[in-house]
């Protein structure tokens, strides 16, 4: 394995070249905590004492479930710092599945910190668990942070993990099925942070981060976490989804990575103070233009950003462009829990619309036969915890990780995703149907929020939407209208088989408390088609192009 720092090296350094530099920036009941590297190092050391003071074998399991937080990063690194081996939660998750992770991946203990509502979670935690509470988020019963490492010696010398040594188990949040155990050694951590950030130029030691999606998912972990690691950079966290705005406003990140549907929010809410014809008549003034972009990126909170990123899911070209003319350049990243989340990148001045980038170095690519997209690096998982049936389908017998994802690559090695494998599915003339590029397309129009084709069994294809809040409160008539008229110009593009036959108004908005999205925002396809399938050939054979359900 090459010769590459660890993440808890990396930090090591920074505490002895950077100690009263700020590190962590924590805000609570509108005040902000900040933890200097010294602060966090102490931390850190004295909580990993305490674990080893439970008597754990090296290489125990400890679970981490909290929104993200200081003490999420410090939990983290104290976990890797004793020997232990981390399993982080999605803070959402309800309690069965708690219960699975749990007892799937043997923990013994758990961090449970900043949470919207323990107590319907609370059931699934085994009771054998030893539980330990963040300040500021102290749950009854449980060993308080401040109390676990008030009387400990913090431990001493280099606290370094080798690069084979496993170092977390990530459960996917799944679309599909139970979660499954990613397993990531400490080399594959460090392989991917440390060369992805070489393709963002112009980083330097302090860069600003902030960090809001969820640290159990692996884009946020890898870029925020272990990459202001490595950068020397300053993490600051969101309260609470009330002071999201406020807290990014105050927060000023150079680096920012959001899933498209906070693009799409964010799109609502300037057009929702100015509408879209005053907006291009103001950018059409060359002096207004100026004043209009730099009003919006302050208003935004990313006046200063050097880099501002999209994944989890594809953005579409449209919402890309209608930021470009803010001077807003997204760029997207693609990846998967399995890999690390190294795979491919847009980058400034690199960039084609549709396409997710070119690979990330020393990534190997590859398109099956099948039309799959298989990377291999030294970042791919080394396997499904407790699954070697999976493990085998998804890593090759030379070590390409089948992504599930079908896509296509151009003569410069831009990748451009065409769909899921399995979401793929048949009309009832026996034609299949990718709905992604469909989707895409489809969610060029403003009002649409949330959008699924389906099509399974009918003749011709039909468009789930859920309508943005704005459009919820418009002219049901001209809202359908607008609906009808994105339609006819995406069937344009489509083969005949493709083409949507009539766009549905769905009553309930598509979220994680109602199992209709995984964690990271991504349609649980097949609950939903579950849930509304039954509904589709009354539907299908309406008068109406739109239907409001």
């Amino acid at each position: 394995m090459a010769d590459i720092q660890s993440p808890i090296a990396k930090f090591s350094e920074y505490v002895k070249y950077k100690p009263d530099s700020v590190f962590l920036r924590q805000p609570f009941k509108g005040k902000w905590y900040e933890y200097t590297w010294r602060d966090t190092d102490d931390q850190v050391r004295r909580m990993a004492a305490y674990l080893r003071s439970l008597g754990l074998e090296p290489g125990s399991k400890v679970a981490i479930i909290s929104k993200n937080c200081a003490h999420w990063v410090m939990s983290d690194l104290a976990i890797l710092m004793a020997g232990y081996v981390s399993v982080p939660l999605y803070p959402t998750i309800p309690a069965d599945l708690v219960e699975f992770v749990m007892k799937h991946s043997e923990a013994k203990v758990a961090f449970v910190g900043k949470l919207d509502d323990w107590s319907r979670q609370r059931a699934g935690m085994p009771e054998d668990v030893h539980c330990i509470s963040y300040p500021f988020w102290t749950e009854p019963g449980y060993v308080r942070w401040d109390d676990a490492i008030k009387d400990v010696a913090p431990l001493r010398g280099n606290l370094d993990r080798k690069g084979s040594d496993l170092a977390t188990i990530i459960y996917t949040s799944g679309t599909t099925g139970l979660p499954k155990g990613v397993m990531h050694t400490v080399h594959a951590f460090s392989f991917a942070v440390s060369n992805a950030l070489t393709k963002l130029k112009d980083l330097k030691e302090g860069e600003r981060f902030f960090s809001y999606l969820p640290l159990s998912h692996i884009a946020e972990r890898m870029l925020v976490e272990i990459g202001g690691i490595y950068s020397g950079g300053v993490i600051s966290f969101a309260e609470s989804l009330d002071s999201f705005a406020e807290n990014l406003r105050e927060t000023k990140p150079t680096i920012f990575l959001a899933v498209p549907r906070i693009w799409t929010k964010f799109q609502m809410g300037i057009l929702s103070k100015m509408p879209q014809k005053r907006l291009d008549l103001l950018l059409s003034i060359p002096i207004v233009s100026s004043i209009i972009k730099k009003k919006i990126k302050e208003g935004l909170g990313l006046d200063q950003a050097k880099y501002v990123l999209a994944g989890a899911a594809p953005l579409p070209v449209a919402t890309m462009e209608w930021f470009d003319k803010l001077d807003i350049t997204i760029c997207e990243a693609y990846a998967m829990t399995e890999n690390s989340a190294y795979s491919h990148l847009t980058v400034p001045g690199n960039r084609k619309p549709g396409y997710v980038g070119q690979a990330l170095p020393h990534l190997e690519v590859r398109i099956s036969e099948e039309g799959e997209i298989q990377t291999r690096s030294e970042a791919n998982m080394i396997g499904y915890y407790k699954d070697e049936e999976k493990t085998a389908e998804t890593l090759s017998s030379d070590g390409f990780l089948c992504t599930g994802d079908q896509g296509e690559i151009d003569k410069d090695g831009f990748l451009k995703i065409t769909g899921r494998v399995k979401d793929i599915f048949k009309t009832d003339k026996g034609k299949y149907v990718a709905p992604a590029p469909i989707e895409m397309h489809m969610s060029k129009n403003t009002h649409i929020e949330q959008v699924c084709v389906v099509g399974t069994n009918l003749p011709q294809t039909i468009a789930l939407v859920v309508l943005s809040p704005e459009a919820k409160q418009q002219d049901k008539q001209a809202v359908s209208e607008s609906l009808v008229t994105t339609m006819k110009e995406v069937n344009t593009r489509l083969d005949k088989h493709e083409k949507m036959h009539k766009v549905v108004v769905v009553r309930d908005e598509w979220t994680v408390d109602n199992n209709l999205l995984t964690p990271t925002l991504k349609v649980k396809r097949n609950v939903l088609e579950k849930k509304l399938q039954p509904h589709y050939e009354q539907w299908y054979h309406a008068p109406e192009k739109v239907i409001w359900q």
